[in-house]
């Protein structure tokens, strides 16, 4: 044997790189970019192919942080193949910044490992859809800010004119325009001789170059340029693309800066800065108080609706005026009603309910939800709205057919609300306990880690003023910058939310609102306390794992900071993790809730304080028989004559309030009260309303005589059947509303005769289910999955490249499926038993599926054959008429 090992050739394809790559390597690019193992590839070629495709690319470009972007930007306007080192001058320019340098190998190791770059540190290579997207054009400039090279801006130049520019630029004149452009490019990119030709520039010329180096690259020009610009068109230091636009070319941009690609590198995430900070205790406590607000808001939002909620419109969502109405109700803004209507119905505790009249109700779940304890009832809101795709705050915004968006209505989910929702919260995780942050902070933290998409291709015109050398004033999105992230955002075919709305109208800082929204309705929630996260807040985004993530991408390390890497993707819990922090949040919680109360304090003003939260059968019937006149730390009670009708109707007596309150009343039943109850009740019930359409009776045929005479009964229609009845146009409900708008306590009765007990009918929707959330593209796969996904690209990459053994007097074959007739078929399976070789064969499934095998057959009979299954990594059976055909794996292979 050799003791010299022949060196792995260097892959000559992306397919041949992730040949090269184990089984966790090939496991991590399935788990980065989902989308490639829908379905799963049949082998490794297909899935190279399915890597490079235009929406998979502008996916994986999408969740790159900003280091790793600009990485791939360097590279779009690097040579092809480039080597490491060329890369690293491009990203750390000629004084090698040392952040840079240490940043540099992770970002690159990101591409390798999202199949976005291949290749070794000698030839690293860009996939070719990646290079067009970020590559500059003229339609398209770079976010580099970087314009064509030489070569490329010279491609339509006469041989003539590119001759006088060797010449002018003091180079000896070439027998051809093909190394005269070479010999250019050679000057632009020497430095010494370079700084030897801009020394010679006149000022205003070496100003011209300034104004241009970081982009916009191109510029405008008269017919007979002036002076200063003449001297740059000699030299080729601006080379003509079309009529009147000139460009700077790409090498002597590099030179005048230093070597960079970007005017800005940003190594390393800006850190979550702290605004203030409170004590632990103080954030729990003003969490769970905040917490219970919630509770008691969204039960108020549906006992508001209990008999039936405000209609649904023919386009589905709540009128302006029912939010208006229920913001009102609630005593909260109209946005905040929003948030709270929203979060009932991702909940699933509010529905339409289907009928005729279409309206709002609460479901079924709702009383469920009700008789749960309310750190659980909490921990259910909490959870729906974190992973909620609905997004509150675009209420009242316009889509993309410049509709209004009302809550409840269709248009509101947003892909990455959740994603946003959780890695806001993981950045409070990271911080001390009981701090809040700088918002500012948050949010450029996460413009890092996902740069918005609006700054790059199109952000930045092609031409500028018409004045001679003018153009735009650097520094703007995507001019060179860095901040351009979304060069490929504008190519991406118009990339539509779940919604179907364009991305775009919601403007590249959709992620930033979404955090900003983030925010507000945490402390809304209770999830936060004066801007922190609370300790259930943390468990309920699974906070140790979040906040050792947080603490290994901002700590310092022995050689290399940790902040160079990019910080770890956000990663929403699966729902057996979130359920499980669901459950340790509300046990969490639970402590800090108030205990109900099965009492109040009667005042002789007719009201009754309630010192805090009160048992469900309490507030229940406190609720009925008066009216919450205010809410706060205590809620304030105020009994009325209708309050107190009310309970009549609900069919309570007098002596049953009395009880009842003197039950649950720490202080004496004042006189006032007292007096109210017997008044009313006295009342109650003396006249009688029925149907007729409607009628009154009562036995004081004075008090009849009293109701015909009373101007305020002329719209009820009234005349006298008899001396104790009466007759009305109106219908019973419309004339027990009339009569207790004149100060009468009518009864409604029934056909029998008998009170009608006015008990509220609590109006339920059918069982329904909550919203699911609308993904932004494929789940991530389960490690399970991943497993066999692997496992069967490669016995599928195994069957298509295995050689088989040729026929006499031919090649090999290879990548083509077999073709065998039926007998031939049934010989070589039946050779293969006896010999136990593997055989590779061709398979099309019931539902017509094809694919290509590779079996080591075990038996054959009845028209199967049974044989291991390299492909499945296990024993299976195949009805032969389904094998398309069979053929012998090479000796070497077999």
């Amino acid at each position: 044997m050799s003791t010299e090992e022949k060196p792995a050739a260097a892959p000559r394809s992306l397919a041949e790189a992730l040949r090269g790559r184990d089984d966790a390597a090939l496991a991590a690019l399935l788990r980065g970019r989902p989308d490639l193992v829908t379905p799963v590839p049949t082998d490794l070629t297909q899935l190279a192919t399915r890597a490079g495709t235009r929406a998979s690319v502008v996916r994986a470009l999408e969740r790159l942080d900003r280091f790793t972007l600009q990485t791939a930007q360097a590279l779009a306007v690097a040579a092809d193949p480039a080597s490491y080192g060329e890369l690293l001058g491009l990203m750390a320019g000629d004084d090698r910044d040392p952040a840079v340098r240490a940043a540099l190998p992770h970002a690159l190791g990101v591409l390798r490992e999202q199949a976005l770059v291949w290749g070794g540190d000698d030839r690293l290579r860009l996939v070719r859809t990646a290079r067009e997207l970020l590559a500059p054009s003229p339609q398209h400039p770079s976010p580099t800010g970087l314009g064509p090279t030489v070569r490329e801006a010279t491609a339509g130049m006469s041989p003539g004119r590119i001759q006088e520019i060797v010449a002018a630029a003091g180079l000896p004149s070439t027998h051809d325009s093909v190394s005269a452009v070479a010999a250019l490019t050679a000057l632009f990119d020497d430095p010494e001789r370079m700084s030897a030709l801009l020394d010679g520039a006149p000022a205003e010329s070496v100003e011209v170059l300034e104004r241009l180096v970081w982009g916009p690259p191109y510029g405008q020009v008269t017919a007979d340029p002036a002076p200063r610009l003449r001297w740059l068109l000699d030299r080729g230091l601006l080379l003509p693309t079309a009529p009147g636009t000139v460009v700077l070319p790409r090498e002597v941009a590099l030179r005048l800066r230093a070597g960079r690609a970007h005017r800005t590198v940003e190594p390393s995430p800006p850190p979550v800065e702290a605004a203030a900070a409170h004590r632990p205790q103080v954030v729990d406590a003003t969490a769970a108080g905040q917490a219970y607000t919630a509770l008691s808001t969204v039960e108020e939002l549906l006992k508001d609706w209990h008999e039936g909620g405000p209609a649904v419109l023919r386009a589905g969502g709540l009128s302006v005026r029912d939010l208006k109405r229920t913001a009102a109700a609630l005593d909260v803004p109209e946005p905040v009603a929003a948030f709270w209507v929203e979060l009932a119905y991702t909940a699933g505790l509010l529905a339409s309910d289907g009928e005729a009249d279409e309206r709002y109700a609460a479901t079924p779940a709702y009383d469920q939800w009700r008789e749960r304890p309310d750190a659980e009832r909490w921990a259910h809101l909490a959870t729906a709205w974190l992973t909620a795709t609905r997004t509150a705050g675009l209420v009242g915004g316009r889509d993309a057919k410049d509709r209004t968006l009302s809550a409840l209505g269709p248009g509101l989910d947003r892909s990455a609300a959740p994603e946003v929702r959780h890695r806001v919260l993981a950045l409070l995780s990271g911080l001390p306990e009981g701090t809040a942050p700088v918002l500012e902070s948050v949010l450029a933290r996460l413009r890092w880690e996902r740069p918005p998409r609006g700054g790059g291709r199109g952000s930045a015109g092609t031409a500028a003023p018409a004045a001679e050398g003018a153009h735009r004033t650097p520094g703007g999105p995507g001019a060179g910058d860095g901040r351009g992230a979304g060069a490929y955002g504008s190519v991406a075919g118009g990339v539509r939310g779940a919604e179907g709305a364009p991305a775009e109208r919601d403007g590249e800082d959709l992620r930033a609102r979404i955090a900003r929204w983030t925010l507000s309705e945490a402390e809304m929630l209770g999830v936060t306390g004066r801007g922190a996260l609370s300790a259930h807040g943390r468990a309920l985004i699974g906070a140790p794992a979040a906040r050792r993530a947080e603490a290994e991408s901002e700590g310092p390390g022995d050689k290399l900071p940790v902040h160079h890497r990019p910080a770890p993707a956000p990663a929403p819990l699966s729902p057996a993790e979130q359920a499980a922090a669901a459950a340790a949040a509300a046990r969490l919680l639970a402590p800090l809730l108030p205990e109900p109360l099965d009492h109040v304090l009667l005042q002789a003003d007719l009201t009754a304080v309630a010192p805090g939260p009160l048992e469900r059968p309490l507030a229940d019937v406190l609720g009925v028989l008066a009216d919450v006149e205010s809410k706060g730390g205590a809620t304030v009670y105020r009994f009325t004559p209708g309050s107190v009708r009310r309970a009549l109707d609900a069919g309570q007596t007098a002596s049953d309030l009395h009880a009842f309150l003197a039950a649950h009343s720490r202080t004496p039943v004042p006189q006032p009260l007292a007096y109210l109850i017997d008044d009313v009740a006295r009342r109650h019930g003396h006249l009688r309303v029925g149907a007729a359409s409607a009628y009154v009776r009562c036995d004081d045929d004075a008090v009849l005589s009293e109701i015909l005479a009373d101007r305020r009964a002329a719209g009820l229609g009234l005349r006298r059947l008899a001396p104790t009845v009466l007759a009305a146009q109106a219908g019973p409900a419309g004339l027990l509303e009339g009569l207790r708008a004149m100060g009468f306590a009518p009864a409604a009765e029934s056909a029998e005769g008998d009170v009608v007990i006015a008990r509220a009918d609590a109006h339920r929707t059918p069982p329904r289910t909550p919203p699911a959330p609308v993904p932004d593209g494929p789940p991530v796969p389960d490690d399970t999955l991943l497993t066999a996904a692997v496992r069967a690209v490669r016995a599928g990459d195994l069957a298509s490249t295995a050689p088989r053994r040729p026929a006499a007097g031919s090649e090999p074959d290879r990548g083509e499926p077999p073709r065998t007739t039926a007998a031939e078929t049934l010989a070589t399976v039946q050779a293969a038993v006896l010999t136990g070789e593997a055989l590779w064969i061709g398979y099309v499934n019931a539902e017509g599926g094809a694919s290509q095998r590779v079996i080591a057959p075990v038996r054959v009979e009845g028209g199967f054959v049974t044989a291991y299954d390299h492909t499945a990594d296990e024993v299976r059976t195949y009805p032969l008429h389904r094998i398309t055909g069979v053929a012998e794996l090479a000796d070497d292979e077999g």
